[in-house]
């Protein structure tokens, strides 16, 4: 029995990336559920447009342009849909439901290992800054891949990583220092409680 090609393609360039795919539709709907379907469709269309994929190039950034694109497909619907609720039941209106998906990111649950004030400064800082920290730190794409996935000048990509790092150092600083770290001097400030 024969592999044909594009299931070949499929197995060994696309799956591969399916951890890091979830770990990232997970960031974008703070829903596991949703994460799950975005990763669907991301592969369901990946295997409808194998044929415009060039075999051998960067498969891990073809496939998060596509999850992102999906994503905004999916808001714009959303955003075009009223909220219905039903006030003879108010048990039925989730808070995250009236608030958007705005609920705070468990980065433990996605494997990260990422201390709570870690995960606190992260929840803390836009989506935008979350999003090119996620993609660049985490993931590990270059800053021309993360330009390509999210549609953005390079020089935005590069603007947003570093406003992006600076936030989190500040918002991190005094943690650090607390737990012995130091400065580029290497030392130690006093910080008050």
């Amino acid at each position: 029995m024969t592999v044909s090609k594009d299931k070949k393609i499929f197995y060994e360039e696309f799956f591969p990336h399916l951890e890091a795919l979830k770990t990232f539709a997970f960031h974008l709907t703070y829903n596991e559920s949703d994460a799950e379907d975005l990763v669907q469709e991301t592969y369901l269309k990946a295997y409808k447009f194998i044929n415009s994929y060039v075999k051998g190039t960067n498969s891990k950034a073809w496939l998060f342009k596509i999850l992102k694109n999906a994503y905004i497909n999916e808001y714009r619907k959303k955003v075009k849909t009223p909220i219905t609720l039903d006030f003879n039941d108010p048990m039925s209106v989730q808070e995250k439901d009236i608030l958007g998906g705005m609920i705070e990111i468990n980065w433990e649950d996605l494997s990260m290992n990422l201390g709570d004030e870690v995960t606190m400064a992260m929840n803390s800082i836009s989506e935008e800054f979350k999003e090119i920290i996620l993609l660049c730190d985490i993931e590990g794409f270059s800053y021309e891949e993360i330009a390509e996935i999210l549609d953005l000048p390079i020089g935005t990509v590069r603007s947003r990583l570093f406003r992006a790092r600076n936030e989190l150092k500040d918002k991190l600083m005094k943690y650090a220092l607390l737990m012995g770290y130091r400065n580029k001097r290497g030392i130690k400030k006093d910080i008050k409680k």
